[in-house]
């Protein structure tokens, strides 16, 4: 690395050019005297460092880094020892060199100068930071899957600001705080520390005193974090167990659906360096995913409430016995995924102890949310006409002008069971509207067909319908269906119907049980039927007079007392 030709290089002064030693050199190489004079440069460094002629002061003639470097070992060169070797002399440096990266790597000379051989490090940074970045964005990016996928995991509102608050601490800050919208003077807050730790807490405060609060609820921009000093957040802005003195804080708006879905605060310790430009871009892009994620959640949350309510007067209601007589109701959605459809029943109570209480049980035409809708408007309207219960004609009728008063088009059967006690059973007035009739279970198995006919709902001007009168003894039932029952296609190959048939011989199986067990019974063997097959709506109810006494071992059920006629002739309109 050292080189014996100096002839000439006498003075430090001297004039000598760029010699033929160093010419060939494969790298620039700089020859400066021990007072700090350049003696000779080759062209490589030439190219570098033009000022680098001989004769220059290094000072002039090279960055700052480097004359430094070459006097603090000019000066170890003469407190050496003598037996010191001279490349033992001194150690590589590196700098800037405008917007050049090198490296220098000393060797001295027996002369006392000092050869300075420079290495271009600069594509190697470039390619390093290159790297840095690819490193940093795929960093950058894993993070943000991450993120989208816990957010979009839940529409919890709670546990949306939960997840976005610990994500946040933990990639962004060293803690962060979710502020959800002020509510009755009260900003919602949602702390996450160090260590991953949620605490929630109610802050009676003014979201003016933080800086860029008030205007990150608002929507507006983010302030710059630099522009906002730490010393000036209140206390209830530092999550608790943070651990040290705030050193940087950053406010970014959480954007919503239309509506601000609140604003993060971001907080690092005083030993930790402040936001950069790109750390709040992703802090940006980070919060504008978690606002979107948090508005979702919260509209899901308010539909859901509202759903729920709309729910309670569209569902079919839980049946208890009522005046010592037993109903029981069941009931399955044509797609499994809804909870509503065309299907629906009610029992409505009477009002004194010797009234008859009213069964509703109906189909409207269609499934699915539009067709609910329409049974929501006629069960409030049979409600609204119960004072008419014990004329069903009339009932029927006032109902079929209100239907057809109305802009749907769709139509409704139905029929109404009036039922009250007769001694230690129950009597029955029955009356269908284009539904199929009611079937009774006697005592011993039979099944009979409740003798009752009527044409459609809210399709001809007047309903015409005949009512059935029956005496259900104790242990017998009525059940009361929809065509979704005998209409379910299914069986070994999937297309038999259940049919009325199948649907007796299941019933004569049920003689003597509780309005409970033959409702639970039909929804299971129909269910087996369709399989996992498309079908209708399926509503059941049945009621029953209650047993006075446990019978004994059941007799061989008979047969069903149906005439084998098809269905357009059993119920004709």
């Amino acid at each position: 690395m050292c080189s014996q030709s100096t002839a000439g290089a006498d003075a430090d002064t001297g004039t000598r050019g760029v010699g033929g030693t160093w010419r060939g050199a494969p790298q620039p190489v700089l020859v400066v005297s021990p007072a700090g004079t350049v003696r000779e440069a080759n062209e490589s460094a030439a190219a570098l460092l033009p000022s680098a002629v001989p004769g220059a002061p290094l000072p002039a003639a090279a960055p700052a880094w480097l004359a430094l470097a070459h006097q603090r070992l000019a000066a170890a060169a003469e407190t050496a020892s003598p037996g010191d070797s001279p490349d033992e002399a001194g150690e590589s440096v590196r700098g800037e060199a405008g917007d050049r990266l090198l490296e220098a790597h000393p060797s001295l000379r027996d002369d006392g100068a000092v050869v300075w051989w420079l290495t271009d490090l600069t594509d190697r940074r470039r390619a390093e930071e290159a790297e840095e970045a690819v490193r940093l964005e795929r960093l950058r990016t894993e993070f943000l899957a991450e993120a989208s996928n816990q957010l979009l995991a839940s529409l919890n509102p709670r546990r949306s600001m939960e997840v976005t608050a610990q994500l946040a601490a933990r990639h962004l800050a060293d803690a962060a705080v979710v502020v959800a919208p002020a509510l009755d003077g009260r900003l919602p807050m949602t702390y996450c520390g160090p260590g991953g730790r949620i605490t929630r807490h109610d802050v009676h405060a003014d979201a003016c005193s933080v800086p860029g609060l008030s205007e990150a609820l608002q929507g507006f921009p983010p302030v710059p974090s630099r522009w906002i000093d730490p010393a000036a957040a209140p206390e209830w802005v530092v999550p608790p167990g943070f651990g040290g003195p705030v050193g940087s804080m950053a406010v970014t708006p959480l954007p919503g659906h239309g509506v601000p879905a609140g604003a993060l605060i971001l907080v690092r310790r005083s030993d930790r360096a402040s936001f950069s430009e790109s750390e709040e871009t992703l802090a940006r892009i980070f919060a504008a995913r978690a606002g979107a994620a948090m508005s979702a959640a919260r509209l899901y949350a308010e539909q859901s409430a509202i759903t729920r309510v709309l729910m309670r007067e569209l569902l079919p209601p839980p049946l208890r016995p009522l005046r010592g007589i037993e109903f029981a109701g069941g009931y399955r959605p044509s797609d499994d995924s809804e909870r509503i459809g065309g299907d629906f029943y009610n029992v409505h109570p009477g009002t004194g102890g010797d009234e008859e209480c009213l069964a509703v049980l109906g189909d409207v035409c269609g499934k699915g949310l539009e067709a609910a809708a329409l049974t929501g408007k006629i069960r409030n309207t049979v409600h609204a006409l119960l004072p008419m219960a014990t004329d069903h004609l009339r009932m029927l009728n006032l109902l079929n002008g209100a239907l057809l008063g109305s802009r749907s088009t769709r139509f409704a059967t139905l029929v109404l069971a009036s039922a009250v006690r007769s001694g230690a059973g129950v009597r029955l007035r029955l009356t269908s509207a284009g539904h199929p009739a009611p079937l009774i279970v006697r005592a011993g198995g039979r099944v009979e067909e409740a003798a009752t006919r009527g044409c459609l709902v809210g399709v001809l001007p007047e309903v015409r319908a005949n009512t059935a009168v029956t005496e259900l003894a104790p242990g017998e039932t009525c059940l009361l269906y929809t065509d979704g029952i005998t209409e379910a296609r299914g069986g070994p190959f999937g297309d038999e119907m259940f049919g009325e048939q199948r649907l007796g011989e299941t019933l004569a199986e049920c003689a003597g049980m509780p309005a409970e067990a033959v409702v639970e019974r039909v929804q299971m063997l129909a269910a087996e039927w369709v399989g996992p097959g498309r079908h209708d709506d399926m509503a059941v109810v049945a009621i029953g007079a209650p047993r006075r006494q446990h019978p004994g071992p059941a007799a061989a059920p008979a047969r069903r007392a149906l005439p084998d006629l098809p269905p357009q002739e059993r119920h004709p309109v």
